[in-house]
């Protein structure tokens, strides 16, 4: 089902969500280097705890804000309304942004408090080289492409579990980690920890995830056309449910993702 939410509504639901993304990153970073020396079986239990948690979030906040819990997908939304699909508006794209990187800052800030850490240090984990930034661009373009590909070949009840999967997965395949995420990326700044990245490693990594969003969208352009349309499709129209990328009194249609979950 959705809720009909406001965007305000919609901009706390991304704002904790996002939130909630890092606490379950950075905590299970910090846990995991606690419990294990062994840098390999750190990882590995980070990178379940990650992707458990972010299916979670997404199945639970899907059908309130769409869960983006990332600039990178908003942006993305946003161009597929501009090119004459379903997303949101410009001002709603601000909103949720800006909700999304202050979520992610909050979320680190309280991992932190809740391992008896100092709150606010910045991490000193520099990632630096062009082999990681290639790593980026790889592991955003890759999401961008499993989401939109999912929406345009009318699965879309699979994203939660389907990015998921994808970032357990690209956690590991990727030179850099997989961050994928310019507000998460921002947030991990405030963490010295096992999944921190130094404040000076921030404008390239950003950059990379904005040039593989971009990417994303172009291969899934390329692989299924710039708009989802089929048989099974429903008609689109004006509607006031607020999901995915409806609001209430917009003028934008629902996307389906998150209609019936569960």
């Amino acid at each position: 089902m959705t809720i009909r939410a406001s965007l305000p509504r919609r901009a706390v639901a991304e704002l904790v969500g996002t939130a909630g993304l890092l606490v379950v990153v950075i905590g299970s970073g910090i846990q995991a280097a606690d419990l294990s020396r062994d840098t390999g079986v750190a990882l590995v239990a980070n990178s379940l705890a990650s992707a458990i948690g972010l299916g979670l979030i997404i199945t639970l906040l899907g059908p309130l804000s769409g869960a983006h819990l990332n600039p990178v997908v908003t942006l993305t939304s946003w161009w597929a309304r501009r090119t004459g699909g379903e997303g949101l508006g410009g001002r709603e794209a601000l909103v949720y942004t800006a909700a999304q990187t202050a979520g992610a800052i909050g979320g680190a800030v309280l991992a932190e408090v809740m391992f008896g850490r100092t709150p606010g240090t910045f991490s000193t984990q520099v990632r630096g080289g062009g082999h990681l930034l290639v790593g980026e661009i790889v592991a955003t373009a890759g999401l961008v492409l499993v989401i939109q590909g999912l929406e345009r070949i009318g699965r879309p009840k699979l994203i939660p579990a389907a990015v998921a999967a994808y970032i357990a997965s690209a956690i590991w395949f990727t030179s850099s980690g997989s961050f994928a995420n310019p507000a998460g990326t921002i947030g991990r700044a405030f963490s010295d920890s096992f999944t921190g990245i130094a404040p000076q490693s921030l404008p390239g990594f950003v950059a990379a995830q904005l040039v593989g969003g971009v990417l994303g969208l172009a291969l899934a352009a390329l692989l299924y056309g710039s708009t989802r349309r089929g048989a099974q499709e429903a008609p689109a129209g004006p509607v006031r449910v607020a999901g995915p990328t409806g609001t209430i009194g917009s003028t934008g249609p629902v996307n389906p993702a998150y209609e019936a979950i569960g």
